[in-house]
């Protein structure tokens, strides 16, 4: 669906410095739910172009760390506890190597991933699908036990299985559409809180 671009939460985002009109989703959620805490440990997969980033760094604070990877360069941020990577998330050595700048499991992982979409229904439910279960197969090293994962999905035929999952690997699953999210967007956010020892 066509959108007109340059609409009031875009204007928003400018005129406060956030780099996304994404940073009011996460913003509008997180006074619901309450999921960023001061002192998180934070991994934002999908980060660019890093509004996200942004208001995680705020909620957390200086006792915080908030690291943001995407695919795509990041460019930096000057924020306190905030470091960005270019780099693949799927990857067991930059998993690895993520552990190892944090210290230990984040508190929290985030994921803003969607795909490239190409019109063809499918298609782009299966590359939906496809990102939501590598944002939960991160869980596994990235997260600790007891810990929260907050992503975006789409609806659509995988919608609900996918769900299912969350409910056997968290115990906790909210849904919501924030009130940033474009009339006529699939987009669905999810808040899966306490992580069990499996994912």
């Amino acid at each position: 669906m066509a959108y007109k671009r340059k609409d009031a939460f875009y204007k928003k985002a400018k005129q406060e410095g956030y780099r996304s009109r994404a940073a009011y989703k996460l913003l509008d959620l997180n006074r619901a739910w309450r999921f960023l805490r001061p002192g998180n440990w934070v991994i934002d997969l999908g980060a660019w172009p890093g509004g996200w980033v942004q208001v995680a760094a705020k909620a957390v604070g200086p006792s915080g760390r908030v690291l943001g990877i995407d695919l795509v360069k990041l460019e930096p941020l000057p924020l306190a506890g905030v470091t960005l990577v270019q780099g693949d998330v799927t990857d067991p050595e930059q998993q690895h190597a993520l552990l190892a700048t944090l210290g230990r499991p984040a508190d929290v992982v985030l994921s803003d991933m969607a795909p490239k979409l190409s019109g063809v229904r499918e298609a782009d439910d299966a590359r939906v699908s496809a990102l939501c279960q590598t944002a939960l197969s991160c869980c596994g090293p990235l997260l600790r036990p007891g810990g929260i994962l907050f992503l975006k999905t789409f609806m659509s035929a995988e919608y609900q299985p996918f769900v299912a999952t969350l409910r056997s690997a968290f115990k906790t699953v909210k849904t919501s559409r924030p009130e940033a999210t474009r009339k006529g967007s699939a987009e669905v956010y999810v808040l899966a809180s306490g992580r069990k020892k499996t994912v």
